[in-house]
């Protein structure tokens, strides 16, 4: 009995510890860009600055975005949208994803990186059955248009694909 109440404490104060740890970090945004993860981004990748939470459909000039897939990103992402499949073992993909970090995404769009090898439900639904596949999708998800850029990865041909 003494021990579980132990076992119960020590599981108390982790967490604890764990929320305050949390609650210590700084709000401001780092010197330097860090690289794009495996996780959404909510950060600009080209910018340190945090990218709004849009209201409406952005204008032309409001700036590009690289996020990764997630289960509502292309209802809740206002603007022009196009999916890019993207697997890790593609020397083509990885010549695209390198472009669209180091040069960016053109503004007033958002390219959404889908994972190729894992997401086969979302293949099947836009029929892509080969990665550098970019599928542009309306707010519904709907495909408007859809190009394999296999043979000339750039973001020129990605925006050569849309509709």
């Amino acid at each position: 009995m003494q021990q579980a109440r132990t076992t119960g404490a020590m599981i108390a104060i982790a967490l604890a510890a764990f929320t305050l740890a949390g609650c210590a970090g700084g709000t401001e945004a780092p010197a330097t860009t860090a690289p794009m993860t495996e996780s959404p981004m909510t950060d600009h990748p080209m910018t340190d600055e945090p990218t709004a939470e849009p209201t409406e459909e952005p204008a032309a000039d409001a700036p590009g975005a690289y996020v990764d897939y997630t289960d509502d990103v292309i209802a809740t992402t206002p603007g022009q949208k196009v999916l890019f499949f993207h697997a890790s073992w593609c020397p083509q993909c990885r010549a695209l994803d390198e472009e669209l970090r180091t040069q960016g995404v053109p503004d007033g769009l958002t390219v959404i990186k889908v994972d190729y090898d894992s997401m086969t439900e979302l293949r099947q639904r836009y029929g892509v059955t080969l990665q550098t596949t970019v599928v542009y999708v309306d707010d519904a998800g709907q495909m408007l248009s859809s190009a394999v850029i296999y043979d000339e990865p750039s973001v020129a041909s990605l925006v050569a694909a849309g509709p």
